[in-house]
């Protein structure tokens, strides 16, 4: 089964490498030296067929006789049919010759389009984070059951679901508290993202951090100065997660209110899910709500308060369900090597015409 797992994983790798393969832009490391190849196949073919051509009637003296055919009997209409290996032995000799030219493509860039979306997602670290919330399944592995432990496992819930999705999304990783801090820029490495949440969410790391309070707001605006720096701010498919207790009260962010750190999101067209983790705190039921509630529908996201694991994993559910869609990407490569592509057709287009010369009987045949 492992074997048949990565045969399917190497035949969809070089099907997503042809697709994006330009022929026209490859460059050659040996193209001189497939040149003599082929000169060199060319003027051995030439060769044989002369002395083909000399010992002609030597082997007519000594070779073996058969009768006629009579004219009468009609050619078979699928007769050329025969030839279909050596078909084929011809159209891998040619891309064995483009392999062994070395084939890369030089310095490019292009647009790609790919399924997923650029997701800012938010981790609150402040010391109010440590009041507990009870999570069988998730905080497995967490030796309390504080409300952060539990958080950080959602986080990487929500990660692996966006992994086993087939997302190619990109994933910027942001830490608060009073302040915040990027602890991942926007990357499509999940094992990278996947690392830096296992990071923040060792029990040293977090009782270590430094803010004991929490400012939500400069997270919110932490996370928009990053999509800037990305250029992503003009770009569709910008989401941002934010996992938190909801326990802030602040209003103001230097200076600048709320509302105006929430207007940058729907300005930016960044949608916000806020992620309230208070274990048996319903909707409504902390002073902040009244605050965050309204902020949050205001950018087209949406505000779950999570009071218990199965609330929390439904919001999670609920997040990957809507953040669908495509996301634009420039991609640049540098001297990419195309050698692959080609010896893997060559060796499929080659093994289909053994298997076809040795088991299809027809393939054998002289006539």
């Amino acid at each position: 089964m492992i074997g048949l797992n990565r045969i399917r994983t190497l035949i969809d790798q070089a099907l997503a490498e042809w697709q994006n393969l330009r022929v026209d832009e490859l460059q050659f490391w040996h193209r001189s030296e497939a040149r003599l190849m082929l000169l060199a196949l060319l003027s051995l073919t030439l060769i044989l067929l002369v002395v083909r051509s000399l010992t002609h009637e030597w082997r007519g003296r000594h070779g073996l006789v058969l009768p006629a055919l009579l004219g009468s009997i009609p050619r078979a209409r699928l007769s050329f049919l025969r030839h279909t290996p050596w078909a084929l032995f011809l159209v891998g000799l040619g891309f064995f010759v483009l392999s062994l030219a070395d084939p890369y493509s030089a310095l490019i860039s292009r647009q790609e389009s790919f399924p997923g979306r650029r997701i800012g997602l938010l981790i609150d670290a402040s010391i109010s984070m440590r009041t507990p919330f009870t999570a069988a399944t998730l905080n497995k592995r967490a030796a309390t059951d504080a409300a952060f432990f539990t958080t950080v496992a959602a986080a990487e819930r929500f990660v692996r679901m966006r992994m086993q999705d087939k997302q190619r999304d990109l994933l910027g990783l942001v830490e608060f508290g009073n302040q915040a801090y990027v602890v991942t820029p926007f990357t499509n490495d999940y094992d990278n993202i996947l690392l830096s949440i296992s990071l923040i969410g060792d029990p040293v790391e977090f009782s270590m951090f430094p803010d004991q309070g929490t400012v939500t707001a400069k997270a919110i605006d932490q996370i928009i100065g990053l999509y800037k720096a990305f250029n992503f701010l003009d770009a569709s498919g910008n989401i941002m997660v934010i996992f938190s207790d909801g326990e802030d009260t602040h209003n103001q962010l230097e200076d600048k209110n709320l509302d105006q750190v929430v207007q940058l999101a729907i300005d930016s067209r960044v949608p916000v899910y806020f992620v309230r983790t208070n274990y048996d705190k319903g909707e409504g039921q902390i002073i902040p709500d009244e605050m965050w509630i309204p902020a949050i529908e205001k950018t087209g996201g949406k505000f779950y308060a999570a009071s218990s694991e199965k609330a929390l994993l439904a919001a999670i559910e609920d997040i990957d369900r809507v953040a669908t869609g495509t996301i634009q990407v420039k991609q640049y490569t540098s001297q990419q090597p195309r050698f692959a592509i080609f010896a893997f057709i060559t060796v499929i287009v080659w093994s289909l015409a053994i298997a076809l010369k040795l088991t299809v009987p027809h393939f054998s045949k002289l006539s």
